[in-house]
């Protein structure tokens, strides 16, 4: 009995904890629409800020809390800086770029923390006074335990006050209602987004820092929370605060159970639930409608039209240029393009389904990991030729697809990107812990092409043809009927309903097909890398492809292949730099803050409106 009580009190008290962030993110994006990926990194930031100023501050006992109140306070003011300076400059692009800056600050945090705390993880001290544990029913239970419990209730209690007993919080809900209105009334809208901003990064760094007497701090915080913590917001539903607190108990405690019950299924068991309740419950237990986030443009100005005769004679240049590669540069920069190949072909498979259907994915590397699994396990484990893995690996792939895509489709906006990342980790968690097969944490190894094709010359051209050829049958399936239809279900999906048109199913036939698409560049990755493993299906491949898609330009067909050709070569250029992430992650907020339309889509702005332009889509 004691022991299962236990338990359960450990579970609260991470479920203490875990509100604490979830609810600072709920109430960012209940107001602002804003997904903050950088929320893990302002808790990330508030235990390393904690750990720092609990040492220096000469005031005894009473030096933890005041270092922990300094700390969370600290890290609002981070924030604000953050809101300030770069979101504030892109509320009117497509919501989504305000995901990848905010990706980009998460890139830049990481390495602030190596710098100032170096990479080793720290301990932090026990609070003073409550080092010691409390007997119940013949176990024990941290004191420590017991008081983060209690935070939890009051900061829950202190939210409901100043949302339901105060002008403020009045203005904040209305604003989750309807901003346009709230503007009317002459509300400043700038100053409530920063005032916003500014408590729940408050939140996030006080969760931080009440970690320390509980775990080590560590550069690993930031993206081992924000999973989860998305989870929580969107079970409990985007914007609610009671939701929140309930579905972060239902986690935690899950999780404090689970291990005993399910030990093997602990990594997805807060996944599957998600899923369960999504599927059952669409805008979460607690959650109402929200405005879609991520719907990519309008319908006048996304893939209305075929490209010129000036534009196909472009493409064919480009790819004469292609074939010409091996000619005229070195083995390393075959290498370096046959990367952009494949990338080009996973960000255009997503593409495909943002700008043809309206459909965000935060899960997309789930069908490109399939790809890449199934292609290793056919040609390692089954023995299969190349020539049949790189026909049956999409084919893998498009089965998962057309498995999660069924669910997916009936969702939109943000519960459908999050939806999608639940079956992202679903598989990732399949295959980290099912090491029999698929090797766990190692991977896959020895998953080399058939030795007409490894040769780096043969290989990059078989590259080359495969995504060529992937990326112009998607472009195609844009301006058949199937892509009129997927359009019309996007921009008017009554209208498109009215004469009997089935959204659901061209969705979700959209979604296989880009699935099998994404299955074939990572089956060509496997094949390139001679290797597969869990991060090809983790949650920051979704967001490659999604910066992919974003910094070329979602309203146009190039801009993939150009966000494609960005991504790898920044990422190869900047690695060899000790603060490579830092750099690529400020040059991915400058294309955000200076190129909100991508770089085709800004492009194509400014020639228009320096006159330059002539007609087609670019």
């Amino acid at each position: 009995m004691g022991f299962y009580v236990v338990q359960f009190l450990t579970g609260l008290a991470s479920a203490a904890s875990l509100f604490l962030v979830a609810s600072g993110l709920t109430i960012i994006f209940g107001v602002t629409r804003v997904v903050n990926f950088a929320h893990g990194s302002f808790y990330m930031l508030g235990a390393f800020i904690a750990y720092s100023l609990v040492k220096t501050l000469p005031l005894g006992p009473t030096g933890f809390w005041v270092g922990v109140v300094l700390a969370a306070l600290a890290v609002g003011v981070i924030g604000v800086v953050m809101e300030v300076t770069i979101l504030r400059r892109i509320y009117q692009a497509p919501e989504l770029f305000q995901l990848v800056a905010t990706f980009g600050v998460v890139m830049v945090a990481k390495d602030a923390a190596l710098l100032f705390w170096g990479p080793e993880d720290r301990l932090g001290p026990r609070a003073p006074g409550l080092n010691k544990a409390i007997e119940l029913f013949g176990s024990r239970v941290p004191e420590y335990d017991l008081v983060v419990i209690a935070l939890g209730f009051v900061v829950l209690g202190l939210l409901w006050l100043l949302f339901n007993r105060t002008r403020w919080g009045a203005v904040v809900r209305a604003a989750t209602q309807d901003r346009e209105m709230l503007s009317a009334l002459g509300i400043n809208q700038k100053l409530l987004f920063t005032a916003v901003f500014f408590l729940g990064s408050v939140l996030a760094g006080l969760g931080g820092a009440l970690q320390l007497p509980r775990a080590s701090v560590s550069h690993q915080m930031d993206l081992s929370i924000i999973a989860t913590v998305f989870v929580v917001v969107v079970l409990g539903g985007m914007g609610s605060i009671p939701g929140a607190f309930l579905a972060a108990v239902i986690i935690s405690e899950l999780s404090a159970f689970g291990i005993l019950i399910f030990p093997k299924i602990t990594l997805v068991l807060m996944f599957l639930v998600m899923v369960v309740v999504l599927v059952a419950r669409p805008f979460g237990i607690l959650g109402k409608p929200v405005p879609d986030v991520g719907e990519p443009v309008q319908s006048d100005e996304t893939l209305t039209r075929l490209p010129s005769a000036l534009g196909w004679a472009g493409y064919v240049a480009v790819v004469a240029l292609l074939l010409a590669i091996p000619m005229l540069l070195s083995e390393f920069y075959l290498v370096l393009w046959t990367q952009v190949f494949i990338f080009a072909l996973f960000a255009a498979s997503l593409h495909f389904i943002m700008g043809g259907g309206g459909m965000v994915s935060f899960g997309h590397a789930a069908y490109f990991g399939l790809g890449g699994y199934g292609c290793a396990m056919l040609l390692v484990r089954a023995g299969l030729p190349m020539e049949a893995t790189l026909l049956l690996a999409p084919v893998v792939a498009a089965a998962g697809a057309a498995l999660f895509g069924y669910f997916c489709v009936r969702l939109s906006g943000v519960y459908m990107a999050m939806l999608s990342l639940a079956f992202a980790q679903i598989v990732w968690s399949v295959v980290f812990q099912w090491s029999d097969v698929t090797g766990g944490e190692d991977g896959v190894n020895r998953v080399w092409p058939s030795p007409w094709a490894k040769d780096r010359v043969v290989f990059y051209y078989l590259t080359l043809t495969l995504a060529a050829v992937g990326i112009f049958t998607l472009w195609r399936l844009l301006f058949a009927p199937f892509g009129y239809t997927l359009r019309a279900g996007r921009d008017s999906p009554m209208r498109a309903e009215s004469i009997g048109i089935d959204i659901r199913f061209h969705r979700w036939l959209a979604f296989i097909i880009s699935g099998a698409a994404a299955g074939v560049a990572g089956s060509l990755l496997a094949l390139a890398k001679g290797f597969v493993g869990p991060t090809w299906v983790d949650i920051p491949r979704s967001i490659d492809a999604l910066m992919m898609v974003l910094i070329g330009g979602v309203q146009t067909l190039v801009g993939p292949i150009l966000g494609a050709l960005t991504f790898v070569i920044l990422e190869d250029r900047l690695s060899a730099f000790d603060y490579w992430r830092s750099a690529f992650g400020l040059i991915i907020i400058l294309i955000c803050v200076l190129m909100p339309k991508g770089i085709v889509g800004s492009g194509r702005a400014l020639i228009g409106r320096l006159g330059l332009g002539g007609g087609g889509e670019r």
